[in-house]
């Protein structure tokens, strides 16, 4: 498979100019076309990003990461691509993983690969350990199968699959929603351990009003659930 014609990586960013330039720099040696979504930065994440050779796009004001990633996923649809990799741009995630993750994706065929760090994730900070090992349960018993790192953000998926799923979400909890709709139309999904790579970031996740939106998601998600099951 031709990845360098077929597969662009959406990196969905808010204020990651320390790292965005390098990350994007690392990410093209693998992949040329990366779409940075930037969600209303208010430093020069945008200008760094297309000077290191990302296409750009501003929403200039931010809207959340389902929103942005739900932008870029669009825009390299609409333009042939037929799959996609997202990636943090907060330097999170590998470039070096992305050969091995697209290796395994074409063997397997697999719609969607998810990025594991749970096969060894001391260097995760511990209560973000805990929190992914608590709704990585919560989703699994939903999914009817485990999910080893269900909130995983460097995944490829098949944007033909991606584009007939109705996905609702514009914060965080984008993650749990694509994972679940995946698999409740029937495709496969599989992991793959990649790299833990913390050092002195802060999440952007709020504690509260992230956690109510999940869970404001998840009583929801039972209803999308049975409903795409019914037709597959």
């Amino acid at each position: 498979m031709n990845w360098a014609n077929e597969c662009a990586v959406v990196v969905p960013c808010l204020n990651e100019a320390r790292k965005i330039e390098s990350f994007v720099t690392a990410v093209r040696a693998h992949i040329p076309t990366v779409m940075v979504v930037d969600d209303g930065s208010t430093d020069q994440t945008a200008a760094l990003a297309e000077n290191a050779g990302a296409q750009v796009i501003c929403l200039g004001q931010t809207c959340g990461k389902g929103a942005a990633l739900s932008v870029g996923w669009r825009r390299v649809f609409e333009r042939g691509f037929k799959w996609a990799m997202t990636m943090d741009g907060d330097g999170q995630h590998s470039a070096n993983d992305i050969p091995a993750l697209l290796a395994f994706a074409e063997k397997e065929g697999a719609t969607l690969v998810v990025g594991n760090r749970m096969t060894n994730p001391s260097q995760m900070p511990w209560l973000r350990r805990q929190v992914n090992r608590w709704m990585s349960r919560r989703l699994s018993q939903m999914a009817g199968q485990f999910l080893p790192d269900s909130q995983c953000g460097f995944r490829l998926m098949k944007l033909d699959v991606w584009s007939t799923l109705p996905l609702e979400t514009t914060h965080f909890e984008i993650e749990s929603e694509l994972l679940l709709a995946f698999i409740a139309g029937g495709h496969d999904v599989r992991f793959f351990p990649i790299e833990v790579i913390y050092n002195d970031e802060s999440s952007k996740i709020h504690p509260l009003r992230d956690a109510l939106r999940w869970f404001r998601w998840r009583r929801r998600e039972g209803r999308m659930i049975s409903n795409l099951k019914s037709k597959n």
